[in-house]
C-alpha cells in the first residue's frame, strides 16, 4: 500500500480490530484478587481517600498478607467506582481498556524509533505498526486486560513505554529528566518499573552509543561504556529510591507467600520457556497454573531451561554485533529484564502467572517483528517483484492478527463470570486445588451443594491446609446439615491460619446462625483485630450487639468504624439503635403492637426462632 491515506486506513483498521476483538469483555464480572482489593475494600468507595491511599497500603486490600503499596492502582479503581456509582464492573473495564490503547499507540512510536535507528527503510512505520497491532491484539494480554485488578500491569507497563517514548523524542525530557516522572507513577503502580533502569542503559548502550554487546570486553570501547553508564544513573537512583521507599510503606502485614527461595529460583529458567512459547502458541492460558516448583537442579525442567537461556544470550550477543540486528538483541533483553522481578530470588506464591507477561511481550514484540521485517526488507525486490510472494505475506500476516483478535474474544468469553473462568482452570490446570475450590464455590452459589462438595474434596487432595478451603467445607457442610463436621473445619480454618480474619467470621457466622451468639463475640473481635478492614466481620459484631442490647460495646465498634470509615451507612444504622436502646427484638414487638398485621408477627415470630426462643414463636404464629 502507497501513501500516507493508506496508512492511516490501517491504523484505523487496527485500532478498530482491537476495539472489536475486546467488544465483549466491557460486563465481564469481578474475579479472583479483585473480590478482596475491589469488592469488599471500603476504602475505594469515597475519592475522599485518596491521600490516604499515599500513606497507608493497608487501604489496598482486606486481606493482611495482601497489603501492597500500590497507591496509583487504588486511587484508579476508586476513579471508577465513582464513575459507575458503585461496583458497575463495566466502568473499570472501560477505564483499563482506553489505558491500553493509548498504550498501544505509544508503543508505535516507541517500535519506529528502534528500527529507524537501527536500518532506515520505507518498511519501518509498517513494521511498527504490525508490532503495536499484534500486541493490541494478542491473546495472552487478554488476561491482564479482563483482570482488574492487573491494571497494576497494564498501568505501569503503559508508564513504561511513555518514559521510553519521552527519552526518544524529547530532547527536553533528556535535559531535565521529565522522562523519569511517568517512571516515578510506574513504580508507584507496581515495582516492577523499577526495570526501566536496566532496560534504559540497554537502549543507550545498543542505540544511543552505537555499541554491541560484545564491546564490553574491548578495552578501546570502555570509555564509550562508561559514559552509558553515568547517562543510565539518574534513572538507577530515581527507580532505587522510590522502590525502596514504596518497599518501606508496605504493610508489616504483607506476605508474598511464596517458600524456598531456591526452589523458585531454579524453577524459573522453564517458566521463561513457557512464556517465550505463549508468544507464539498462547493455547494454554489459564487463570491460575497448577505448576509446582523444581526441587533440584538436576531435574530435566532446569537444564532445559538454562540451555534455552544460554542459546537467548548466544542470540544477544550475535544480533548486538550489527546495528541493523539489534532491535532483536534489545527486545530480548527487555523480556528477561521485565521477567526478573517475578522470576528471580523472589519467592511469590504462584510459580508463574500468565498476567506477568504484559510487561515482558513489548519486548518479544520488538525482536519478532523486526525479525519478521528484515526477512522481507533483505528479500525486498523479490518479494515486490513476485505477486505471489507479497500475497502470501499479507494473507500470512492477516490470518495472524485475525487468530489473535478470534482468541481475544473468545478468552473474553472465559472471563465473562466466576463460573466459566474456574471450569476454564479445572481443565487447564487440573492440579490446582484452589482452582477447583473456586468452581466448587460458583456450584455451591447455584445451590448444588453436593457437586460443590465434590470439588472441594478434590481440592483437599492438593492443598490439605488451605484455609479458604476449609472454611468453604464448612459451610458446604453447614449447608447439608452435617454441622459436627462443618464446626470441624471452621476450627482446621482457624488453625492454618493463612486467612485468620475470614475464617474467624465464617466460625462466629456458622455459630450465630446456629444461636451461639455469646461464642460468636469475641471470634468477631479477633476478626476485626487480623483484618480491620474486613465490613463483614464488623457488621456481624454490631448485628450481635444489637440483639443482646449490649449498647456501651455497640456504641464503641460503631464509633470506631465511623473514625476508620466516615459515612458508612451500616454503621450510621446501628447508632442510632444504640442510642435508642431498642433491640431488633424490641423495634419489632413495638411495630407489632402499634400495628398488629400477620406480615409484622410474621417477622417478630422468626426473630423470636432465630434467637431459639421457640416459646415465643408459638405465642406469636397462634395470633397470626
Amino acid at each position: 500500500m502507497k501513501g500516507k491515506k493508506s496508512f492511516y486506513i490501517l491504523v484505523i483498521a487496527l485500532l478498530g480490530a482491537i476495539i472489536i476483538s475486546y467488544s465483549n469483555h466491557f460486563r465481564n464480572e469481578f474475579h479472583f484478587d479483585d473480590f478482596h482489593t475491589i469488592c469488599s475494600n471500603p476504602y475505594i468507595k469515597s475519592l475522599k481517600n485518596i491521600p490516604l491511599f499515599f500513606k497507608d497500603a493497608t487501604t489496598f486490600s482486606t486481606l493482611p498478607a495482601n497489603q501492597l503499596y500500590r497507591p496509583v492502582v487504588t486511587t484508579t479503581l476508586a476513579i471508577c467506582y465513582w464513575m459507575g456509582n458503585g461496583l458497575n464492573p463495566f466502568y473499570f473495564h472501560l477505564v483499563i481498556f482506553i489505558l491500553f490503547l493509548v498504550q498501544c499507540i505509544f508503543l508505535y512510536f516507541l517500535f519506529l524509533k528502534i528500527f529507524n535507528i537501527s536500518y532506515k527503510h520505507k518498511f519501518n512505520k509498517y513494521i511498527a505498526l504490525l508490532g503495536a497491532g499484534w500486541y493490541g491484539l494478542h491473546t495472552a494480554n487478554a488476561e491482564t486486560v479482563n483482570y482488574i485488578i492487573s491494571c497494576s500491569d497494564s498501568i505501569s507497563t503503559l508508564m513504561i513505554v511513555i518514559a521510553m517514548v519521552m527519552y526518544q523524542y524529547s530532547k527536553v525530557s533528556r535535559k531535565y529528566y521529565l522522562y523519569l516522572l511517568p517512571v516515578i507513577i510506574g513504580l508507584l503502580t507496581k515495582q516492577t518499573a523499577i526495570t526501566f533502569a536496566p532496560i534504559l542503559l540497554v537502549y543507550i548502550i545498543l542505540f544511543d552509543k552505537n555499541l554491541s554487546l560484545t564491546d564490553l570486553f574491548k578495552s578501546s570501547k570502555f570509555k564509550q561504556y562508561k559514559k552509558s553508564f553515568y547517562l543510565s544513573i539518574p534513572a538507577f537512583i530515581a527507580c532505587v529510591l522510590v522502590a525502596w521507599f514504596s518497599g518501606k510503606m508496605l504493610a508489616t502485614t504483607y506476605n508474598p507467600g511464596g517458600y524456598s527461595k531456591f526452589y523458585y529460583l531454579i524453577t524459573q529458567p522453564f517458566v521463561f520457556i513457557h512464556y517465550f512459547d505463549t508468544f507464539f502458541l498462547p493455547f494454554s492460558l489459564s487463570v491460575d497454573s497448577d505448576w509446582t516448583v523444581i526441587t533440584s537442579i538436576f531435574d530435566d525442567r532446569f537444564i532445559v531451561g538454562i540451555i534455552f537461556i544460554v542459546l537467548m544470550m548466544y542470540i544477544v550477543f550475535k544480533t548486538s554485533e550489527k546495528p541493523e540486528y539489534r532491535p532483536v538483541a534489545f527486545g530480548i533483553l527487555w523480556f528477561f529484564i521485565a521477567l526478573l522481578p517475578t522470576s528471580s530470588i523472589i519467592p511469590l506464591s504462584e510459580v508463574l502467572n500468565d498476567h506477568r507477561i504484559f510487561y515482558p511481550f513489548v519486548g518479544l514484540m520488538i525482536s519478532v517483528c523486526w525479525t519478521i521485517g528484515m526477512i522481507i526488507i533483505k528479500n525486498e525486490k523479490k518479494i515486490m517483484n513476485t505477486p505471489v510472494y507479497r500475497n502470501l505475506i499479507i494473507t500470512g500476516i492477516v490470518i495472524l492478527l485475525s487468530s489473535h483478535a478470534y482468541g481475544t474474544y473468545q478468552r473474553n468469553k472465559v472471563w465473562n463470570n466466576e463460573e466459566s473462568l474456574w471450569l476454564d482452570c479445572t481443565i487447564k490446570s487440573p492440579k490446582n486445588g484452589r482452582g477447583l475450590m473456586n468452581y466448587g464455590l460458583t456450584q455451591m452459589s447455584k445451590g448444588k451443594y453436593d457437586v460443590a462438595l465434590t470439588y472441594f474434596e478434590k481440592a483437599l487432595v492438593y492443598n490439605p491446609y488451605y484455609s479458604i478451603l476449609h472454611i468453604n467445607l464448612g459451610v458446604v457442610k453447614n449447608s447439608l446439615g452435617r454441622y459436627n463436621e462443618a464446626e470441624r473445619h471452621f476450627k482446621d480454618a482457624i488453625s492454618y491460619g493463612q486467612y485468620s480474619h475470614e475464617a474467624y467470621y465464617y466460625y462466629a457466622n456458622f455459630l450465630k446462625q446456629h444461636y451461639r451468639e455469646s461464642e460468636a463475640i469475641p471470634y468477631l473481635e479477633k476478626s476485626i483485630q487480623a483484618g480491620p478492614n474486613y465490613m463483614y466481620s464488623r457488621y456481624l459484631l454490631m448485628d450481635i450487639y444489637n440483639e443482646l442490647g449490649m449498647w456501651d460495646k455497640l456504641t464503641q465498634l460503631t464509633n470506631e468504624t465511623l473514625r476508620l470509615f466516615p459515612g458508612d451507612k451500616e454503621a450510621l444504622k446501628y447508632i442510632e439503635a444504640s442510642k435508642n436502646k431498642k433491640s431488633k427484638v424490641q423495634v419489632a414487638e413495638d411495630t407489632a403492637v402499634a400495628n398488629p398485621t400477620p406480615e409484622n408477627y410474621l417477622n417478630l415470630s422468626l426473630i423470636y426462632y432465630q434467637l431459639g426462643n421457640m416459646k415465643n414463636v408459638l405465642k406469636h404464629v397462634s395470633r397470626l
